[in-house]
């Protein structure tokens, strides 16, 4: 009897694992999947119709008289990787991308055809360009040393910002910022009233109404 019964427990065991392996399967492969879809969902960023992969909506292009030491010093100044260069007629650089911190910039040498011309040392830009970095101060340093002008040491600003402005060689203004603090609308506001009263002058007669 007892040989029986171990046979037919033997048995038994055999039906029993091809059912526990197929279990084990349809486990593995949904837990296999899943992870499968979360790694998927976190590596591949929804792409916007028109923009081609790791591009934003607004891309600032600077023109340069001498595009390959803007680049150089851009490298050495905030850490930029250049992702391309198309070289033009006569050396010069006619389309090159870097890629600062999360966003690209496009670099050309001027054309004279072009309605843009290069900004220059020596007059004031229209315009300027901001960077968020985890360390202000040491990316203000970083550009200082590599040659820009400090235009405006880092210092803690009313919108919670620690932010400072260098000037490159080139023309070109850069504010540099770390966020350092959330405000509300209402301590924005107050803040900034504070500010202005202390460091903006103060006008005698009240502006011209428009």
């Amino acid at each position: 009897m007892a040989k029986k019964r171990g046979k037919k427990a033997s048995a038994a065991g055999r039906r029993k694992a091809p059912a526990r392996k197929r279990a084990a399967r349809r486990s593995a492969g949904r837990k296999g999947g899943g992870a499968a879809r979360r790694g998927a969902s976190r590596t591949q960023a929804p792409r916007q119709r028109g923009m081609p992969p790791g591009m934003h909506t607004v891309t600032p292009q600077l023109v340069f008289r001498d595009a390959a030491r803007a680049i150089d010093f851009y490298k050495q100044a905030f850490g930029a990787r250049e992702v391309m260069r198309f070289p033009g007629p006569g050396g010069k650089i006619m389309h090159a991308e870097l890629r600062i911190g999360d966003s690209v910039i496009f670099v050309n040498d001027e054309n004279p055809q072009s309605p843009v011309v290069p900004a220059s040392p020596n007059q004031k830009p229209t315009a300027s360009i901001q960077l968020y970095v985890p360390d202000v101060d040491a990316v203000f340093q970083s550009a200082v040393s590599a040659g820009a002008r400090a235009a405006m040491p880092p210092s803690d600003m009313f919108w919670g910002d620690r932010w400072g402005m260098v000037a490159d060689p080139f023309g070109q203004v850069w504010g540099i910022s770390t966020h350092v603090r959330d405000l509300s609308p209402e301590e924005m506001k107050k803040a900034g009233e504070e500010w202005m009263a202390k460091n903006m002058p103060q006008q005698s007669q009240p502006p011209p109404a428009y």
